[in-house]
């Protein structure tokens, strides 16, 4: 698969990419409703209270998307932006903070899920008790939450690491590894058996995957985690990986040991995060979209429920601001954009 390049978003002068994870289609919107459509000409209420609860706080990836996009998206409509979650990325740790926004009457709750099911609990009673509730970057049980922002099609991202990866690596192949996020994380679990799928095609039959490890999401063990890769596997030609947090840990590992230019890095990661690395030619090219305008869809998208604009079914439009106008499929879910390759050649032309 070639990587297509995204329109350019002018007020930040950042890519807007993605694609849409997929989940089985259901005749109607998430969570079943079988009630009365949205009002499309309606318009957005003041005063909602929207908070985003990311996989973990203080994530550079999320700080973009919640910070950067999803705040400026609900000062626009005149809402009440807000932020929490756990310090770490575990299954069970937003289940609290859930529970919380429930009890606080919080209007919208956007959540990055660490766990499909983990979660689902606790977001059935925040419905129930009247938030909307919508996923971003890591989806759960479509009848869990009302609509889903998806930044990526499941098969688009694994199609374009495993392309990337045989680019960087070359014709001769070779073994190549992935260090990913959590081991229950939603997203990454998707993209990793895709992966498998991509790499059973005979144009990749030179590409061997001989492990997969998880980093959790922290820096210290994604970098020990690249770090056993080569010592376990001495003959290694690549390293994939579809998280923020690993490929830049993967990546400092990389660029300070012998292995620099001979084991190929790519995946998913934020061009600030990467500009040395591919400066000093330690990874050739990697991809994204722009997190920033994924918050910023994910509020709209709230936003839009809340205000009785979409209930989620398939074929509803809203509008999203700048970004203009969605349409939901399936599911309830909404789809960014495509996906954008940074390289030594544009990675200068972006800041987050």
């Amino acid at each position: 698969m070639s990587i297509r390049r995204a329109r350019v978003v002018a007020t930040a002068a950042l890519a807007a990419l993605a694609l849409t994870l997929g989940a089985c289609a259901e005749e109607t919107g998430s969570g079943g409703d079988t009630g009365s459509g949205g009002n499309p000409s309606g318009t957005i209420k003041e005063g909602l209270k929207v908070t985003f609860l990311p996989k973990q706080v203080n994530n550079p990836y999320f700080d973009t998307s919640d910070n950067q996009g999803g705040k400026p998206a609900v000062e626009e409509f005149k809402g009440q932006y807000a932020q929490t979650g756990p310090s770490e990325a575990s299954p069970s740790a937003q289940v609290s903070y859930i529970n919380t926004l429930s009890q606080q009457g919080t209007d919208v709750i956007i959540i990055a899920a660490n766990d499909r099911d983990a979660v689902c609990g606790s977001l059935t009673e925040a419905k129930a008790a009247g938030a909307k509730i919508v996923t971003y970057d890591s989806d759960t049980k479509p009848e869990c939450r009302d609509a889903f922002v998806n930044q990526a099609t499941s098969a688009g991202i694994a199609q374009a690491q495993i392309k990337l990866i045989s680019d960087a690596v070359g014709p001769e192949g070779g073994e190549i590894a992935i260090l990913s996020a959590t081991a229950n994380a939603t997203n990454q679990n998707a993209w990793i058996e895709l992966m498998k799928t991509e790499l059973a095609k005979p144009e990749y039959s030179k590409l061997k995957l001989v492990a997969t490890v998880y980093g959790d999401d922290q820096d210290e063990k994604s970098f020990q985690e690249a770090q056993g890769l080569l010592s376990k596997y001495p003959n290694l030609k690549g390293i994939i990986s579809p998280t923020t947090v690993g490929i830049a840990a993967a990546a400092r590992y990389l660029s300070g040991s012998s292995y620099k230019g001979k084991v190929q890095l790519t995946g998913l990661g934020t061009p600030n995060q990467m500009r040395e690395y591919v400066k000093d030619g330690t990874v050739k090219a990697f991809a994204l979209w722009n997190p920033a305008d994924l918050g910023y869809l994910a509020a709209y998208t709230g936003a839009a429920l809340a205000s009785g604009i979409i209930t989620g079914k398939e074929g509803e439009t809203f509008t999203a601001g700048k970004l203009g106008e969605f349409t939901l499929g399936a599911n309830g879910e909404v789809l960014l954009g495509d996906p954008f390759e940074f390289t030594a050649s544009n990675i200068d032309q972006f800041n987050f």
